[in-house]
């Protein structure tokens, strides 16, 4: 018999080991709502206060499945605060605006062009054009991008072949009509 390690049963299988609770740490869950106080919490961060505020979020709490999530949100939205707080911030709304862009580009691969729907705008007429025309500019960029692909992406579904070359031919989808240049 040989003197080899044993092994752990989850090793065998693609199931991780049960997690094994730290006696140290606050047990939560998303029901204790114990993550709404961390938010309250963040938009008064300071670059002082950043790096303990992060590590409670991260050292202090047992998470779960939810509050891992919202104790990141909490911690993006420190680290935002406490820049906005320092003697640089004061970022405008419209600069606000490019913030969120900017994080949905990098931090999760959101391609553009791309749009925020807001559905309460149905409520107000002025924003009619969100939810019937596609901006000229997008359109011409959407013929675009559909010859690319079908010139550059072989693999494609017969379906989805069918529907990029009636985009590029000129085909509207969707219902959708074409805004005129000056319109939104």
């Amino acid at each position: 018999m040989t003197d080899s390690p044993e092994v752990h049963p989850a090793e065998l299988t693609s199931e991780a080991p049960p997690k094994v609770l730290d006696p140290n740490r606050k047990q939560i869950t998303e029901e204790s709502n114990e993550h709404i106080k961390w938010f309250e919490a963040a938009s008064k961060g300071t670059i002082e206060t950043l790096g303990d505020f992060v590590k409670m979020l991260a050292n202090d709490y047992e998470h779960d499945f939810g509050t891992i999530v919202h104790a990141m949100a909490a911690a993006v939205g420190a680290t935002l605060s406490a820049i906005n707080n320092s003697d640089q911030g004061g970022i405008t709304g419209f600069q606000a605006s490019c913030l969120m862009w900017e994080i949905l580009e990098k931090e999760f691969h959101v391609e553009f062009p791309s749009r925020l729907v807001r559905f309460e705008h149905m409520l107000f007429p002025q924003y009619e054009y969100e939810f019937k025309a596609i901006p000229y500019d997008i359109w011409v960029w959407l013929r675009e991008r559909a010859g690319h692909l079908l010139e550059t992406a072989p693999d494609l579904h017969d379906s989805v072949k069918a529907h990029m070359k009636e985009i590029k031919d000129g085909k509207v989808p969707y219902g959708f009509r074409i805004a005129s240049k000056d319109e939104k």
